[in-house]
């Protein structure tokens, strides 16, 4: 408990600085390219654009869905996946990424994923508008169940900012963590029912199981707001199973960093 005291103090204490290296953060991240900040833009555009072609082009499956083009079907699910999977591994190699901060500057270290998940968020909400843009372009226009896009974004970003504090402390001490998250990355992505609708898996068990990863909690809420129209309490065993994994993945972060956290700048 004490440890968990210690984390929220932290955030409290320097959330001015949490926002200045987030910022700082995305301008490191795109500084030096010649595209500068379009590549946030220019990178998920053609991975959308490769499976759009794939799966309606190529292999002729991308029937409409509930009166949506696959195409807006697809975005919708996309874009969540994008900070997800960036959060996955940034947030495990944040340590590594800013050692100066645990090694030269008495800098709470608990906090460093925090502001690297914050910088990720931004440019989340940038795509979303625009993805929202796209929606309207095709002449559907936001509706009330748009209401509860912020409901899921925190539930994202709170599950995957908790995932990188239990990360990076483990990476920190084991490159080969960190590879295997990276590693990983792609199962995750062909698992989580980013190019498929997770709630038509069968056998029933499979998608029972599929339903308790936070990936595809949130995907589904995405296309909930954008395609589906469901509220977040229609889909009330969703949120149970969102609660018992953020719950689990919140003790096993704390416990990482309280076991860890004295050894990681003498691994860094």
């Amino acid at each position: 408990m004490e440890t968990l005291k210690e984390i929220i103090k932290a955030h409290i204490d320097y959330r001015k600085q949490l926002f200045k290296l987030a910022k700082s953060d995305i301008i490191k991240t795109y500084k030096g390219a010649a595209l500068g900040w379009a590549w946030a833009l220019i990178k998920p555009a053609i991975q959308i654009f490769v499976f759009w072609f794939a799966f309606t082009i190529g292999l002729r499956h991308g029937k409409p869905v509930e009166g949506y083009p696959y195409f807006l079907w697809l975005i919708a699910g996309m874009i969540p996946w994008f900070y997800m999977r960036d959060t996955i591994t940034g947030g495990a190699a944040s340590l590594r990424r800013y050692t100066y901060l645990v090694t030269k500057i008495k800098y709470p270290i608990c906090t460093i994923p925090t502001f690297v998940s914050m910088s990720l968020f931004l440019v989340h909400m940038g795509l979303l508008t625009i993805v929202i843009l796209i929606y309207i372009g095709f002449g559907y226009m936001p509706d009330i169940y748009y209401l509860q896009l912020p409901f899921y974004m925190f539930l994202m970003f709170m599950f995957f900012t908790t995932w990188g504090l239990f990360a990076s402390v483990l990476s920190a001490m084991s490159r080969d963590f960190l590879n295997l998250v990276k590693s990983l990355t792609t199962a995750l992505f062909w698992l989580s029912g980013i190019l498929y609708n997770a709630q038509e898996i069968k056998p029933l068990i499979l998608r029972k199981i599929l339903m308790f990863n936070p990936i595809t909690l949130i995907t589904n809420g995405y296309r909930d707001c954008f395609v589906y129209k469901e509220w977040f309490w229609e889909n009330p065993i969703e949120l149970r199973n969102y609660v018992i994994v953020l719950t689990v993945m919140a003790i096993l972060a704390v416990w990482a960093y309280k076991k860890l956290k004295k050894d990681v700048p003498d691994v860094l």
